[in-house]
Order: structure tokens, then C-alpha cells, then sequence
């Protein structure tokens, strides 16, 4: 059965990588991670359904490494806001790529659980209810993580709150209290609210 599989975990090994890197946030934690994911998905070759979807499937093997890793090294990832991320300015007009670099600062001070849901339904494509499904949870969770994690971002994209006081005034309002006007870049999330 594993022989059959090949081909498809080659197909989505960009995926997974893309997914990876957005949990780990450091790259050679990531290929660990695709590579553990492969190990897994071939020796549990005989648990896939013929016929499922199968980038979600590898996708929620991935997760489950990625929270057993935490689990293991027995932390969770802690948010920390003092850190600055100083990275060079680009200069001649290049507002699209400081603008790409905003987000991904910002991005990276959401919580894992946030950037997962952004991941999965505004990157890799998946519906609220394929996404609950690899990360185990409600699709009313998903969709309020992707809500939570989006008005975060808006917010600090904006610059209206700091990456704590963003997760602090979330954390205090329902999800879609005062944003229902507020759109973030389609090219950035892939989606709206």
C-alpha cells in the first residue's frame, strides 16, 4: 500500500513544507517535521482510505507530529512580545515586499492553534470543516480561530494595537464584534471574514 502512496506525498510535499514552516517557524525544524510526517504516512500506509482526501489526511499527521514534538519537549510556545524582529529596510519603493514582511512579523506572534487556522483555510485552501477535521476540533472553533486570528492581525497590520495589546483586546471581545467592515489583504489570508 505504501508504494501507492509515493506519488501523492510527492505531490504535496510543498504543502507540507508551506504548513510546516508556518508552525515551527524555523526551517530545519520544519523539514524534521515533513520528514517525520513521511515516516509516519508510509508506515501507517494501511490506515488511509483509498478515495479520502488525502492532503488532509497527511496534513493532520503533520499537526499531530508537530503538537506531539511540543508535547514532548514539554512546552508549550510562548508568545513573546519584547522581541523585535530588526530586519533590513528595503529601500526604492519596494512597499509590497515591506508590506509582505509586516504580516509576517505579525504572523508570527499569533498563537500556533491561530496560525494553523489561517493556514489551513487561507493558504493551503481548505474548507472550515476539512480544517476542523485535521485539527480535531469543532467547525465553529476553526471558523472562530480564523476570525480571532485575522482581527489580530488586522489590527496590528493597522497599527490600532501592539501584538499584545491585539491578542489582549481579542481575547476580551466576541470574534466578530467590530469587524465586520475591516478586510485584510485576499493575497495575504486568501480569504475573508
Amino acid at each position: 500500500m505504501s508504494e501507492k502512496l509515493h506519488p501523492e506525498i510527492v505531490k504535496h510535499l510543498p504543502h507540507l513544507r508551506a504548513f510546516a514552516l508556518m508552525l515551527t517557524r524555523e526551517r530545519t525544524l520544519a523539514d524534521d517535521l515533513v520528514q517525520e510526517t513521511v515516516v509516519r504516512a508510509l508506515s501507517h500506509a494501511d490506515q488511509f482510505q483509498p478515495g479520502s482526501n488525502f492532503k488532509a489526511w497527511i496534513s493532520t499527521i503533520l499537526r499531530n507530529s508537530f503538537f506531539n514534538e511540543l508535547r514532548h519537549r514539554g512546552r508549550v510556545t510562548q508568545l513573546n512580545l519584547g522581541v523585535t524582529h530588526e530586519e533590513p529596510t528595503t529601500s526604492g519603493g519596494q512597499e509590497e515586499q515591506i508590506n509582505i514582511r509586516d504580516f509576517e512579523r505579525a504572523f508570527k506572534t499569533l498563537s500556533a492553534v491561530h496560525r494553523e487556522a489561517l493556514v489551513l483555510v487561507g493558504a493551503s485552501g481548505f474548507s472550515y470543516e476539512e480544517a476542523a477535521k485535521v485539527a480535531d476540533c469543532a467547525v465553529g472553533t476553526m471558523k472562530s480561530r480564523v476570525s480571532r486570528a485575522r482581527l489580530q492581525l488586522q489590527q496590528m497590520l493597522e497599527g490600532e494595537k501592539t501584538p499584545a495589546e491585539a491578542v489582549e483586546h481579542v481575547a476580551r471581545k466576541p470574534a466578530a464584534a467590530d469587524h465586520a467592515d475591516r478586510r485584510l489583504p485576499e493575497a495575504l489570508i486568501g480569504g475573508t471574514y
